[in-house]
């Protein structure tokens, strides 16, 4: 193939689809997306992978008007979009576990901006999403969503995306799991807390003089962080299981 047959509108107009795909997922995906990566080294990131994918991309004729260019476009925007979606429902089970272990260890107002949402979370989230982030790269999860990548230029042709109802129905259902599974992840500690708060109850019933703001809360919180150490590794356990399913949800979604 000659330099002069790359220059033709299908060859260009592939070209610039794939570029926009991948830049669109590097926006989105977890990992990838993150703010302490430089803007500039993902487009760089985004232009080699391009430059590497492209020849097993099939050519995609160029289109008949302007309109039906800019909905291609917009197609693979919204594949971005939905992976992203997918993928980051699992980082905010941790993020919502995060708060609720603050909120009974009395540590809500230990909170900080997250450089990640640009919010204000409590320190354990972030503690927890980036343990989380640790573990993805552990287990290899960039290399799932790049393996991703390139089965989605076969099972999604450019350009051709097609949205399926049930990746909605697969989105709307994660979402509503998203609480549910935090609180599990965050049981064993509420649990804990709650069963103190009842304990303190009582001695304070039969030992008025117990100070329960002195003596109470320090006990509280050495219990939930012992508890706390205790459970984080089945919290990972918890956190590669998702993943690993949201991304086989991903597979299914492309035929893959």
């Amino acid at each position: 193939m000659s330099w002069y047959s790359l220059l033709q509108p299908d060859h260009i107009y592939t070209f610039l689809l794939l570029f926009v795909r991948l830049s669109t997922l590097f926006v989105f995906l977890p990992f990838f997306s993150h703010m302490s990566v430089s803007p500039s080294i993902k487009a760089a990131f985004a232009f080699y992978l391009t430059l590497v994918l492209y020849p097993i991309v099939q050519t995609t004729p160029e289109p008949a008007s302007v309109g039906l260019f800019f909905a291609a476009l917009f197609s693979e925007i919204v594949m971005g979009l939905i992976a992203g979606v997918v993928l980051n429902i699992v980082f905010g089970i941790f993020a919502y576990a995060g708060e609720q272990i603050a909120f009974v260890m009395g540590f809500s107002l230990a909170s900080v901006i997250d450089p990640q949402s640009q919010i204000q979370s409590p320190l354990v989230s972030q503690f927890l999403t980036m343990m989380a982030l640790l573990i993805l790269l552990a287990f290899d999860g960039h290399h799932m969503m790049l393996i991703w990548m390139v089965k989605a230029l076969k099972g999604a042709p450019l350009g051709g995306l097609v949205l399926d109802p049930k990746m909605f129905d697969y989105v709307m259902g994660a979402m509503g799991n998203l609480f549910m599974l935090g609180f599990s992840v965050a049981f064993p500690i509420v649990a804990l807390s709650l069963l103190s708060d009842i304990i303190f109850g009582m001695l304070m019933k039969t030992m008025p003089q117990f100070n329960l703001l002195v003596v109470g809360f320090p006990i509280k919180i050495a219990l939930s962080l012992m508890v706390w150490m205790a459970v984080l590794g089945s919290m990972m356990l918890l956190f590669k299981r998702e993943f690993v399913d949201a991304v086989g949800v991903l597979m299914k979604w492309i035929g893959g």
